[in-house]
């Protein structure tokens, strides 16, 4: 990363899509039917609420000057302790693509493509770190992205009945066939 500067505008850009991916998964925990991904969302926009309160006090900090701060540090110095996104924008075209088609599938693969831009992402702000606070700080990030699209992906199996939700088995086709 050329420097402060641009690692402030990249933090711009992912304040931005944590807000609509905290959005999102509220809204989609409020839609969806099945209770695993009710939860799942829940935990989501939980998640993503947090992520918003960290860019926030790390682009804070590095506009006044000083280094990237840990996640945990970051989070506990947040001055965006309460709940909801502090900042609403106009369009949130994930909501939009799930009111067009309110199926719970639907929630997990918009979901699932969220998640998988926002690990594209960090993963290329990782790549161009200068300090290792940065580095610490954007992996962080990055591991609790793929996190994420690590339960979606397993809610996805469970919809599509693979047989497997959180890596157990739901059920056997040998038992099916009985």
């Amino acid at each position: 990363m050329p420097g402060k500067k641009n690692l402030i505008r990249e933090l711009s850009i992912a304040y931005n899509t944590e807000i609509a991916g905290y959005m999102f998964y509220s809204a989609a925990a409020e839609m969806v039917e099945d209770r695993r991904g009710k939860n799942l969302f829940s935990h989501l926009a939980n998640e993503e609420f947090d992520h918003i309160r960290v860019i926030s006090r790390i682009s804070e900090g590095l506009r006044s000057g000083s280094e990237p701060i840990a996640y945990d540090l970051a989070l506990k110095e947040s001055a965006l302790k309460e709940k909801g996104a502090p900042i609403f924008p106009k369009e949130n075209e994930l909501i939009k693509r799930l009111t067009t088609n309110q199926t719970d599938l639907n929630a997990v693969k918009i979901g699932i493509e969220s998640e998988e831009a926002a690990v594209d992402f960090y993963s290329n702000l990782l790549k161009d770190a200068n300090s290792p606070e940065e580095k610490v700080f954007l992996t962080k990030i990055l591991e609790m992205e793929k996190g994420h699209l690590k339960m979606l992906r397993w809610e996805s199996e469970s919809l599509i009945k693979t047989g497997f939700w959180s890596g157990y088995m739901e059920y056997s086709v040998e038992k099916e066939i009985d």
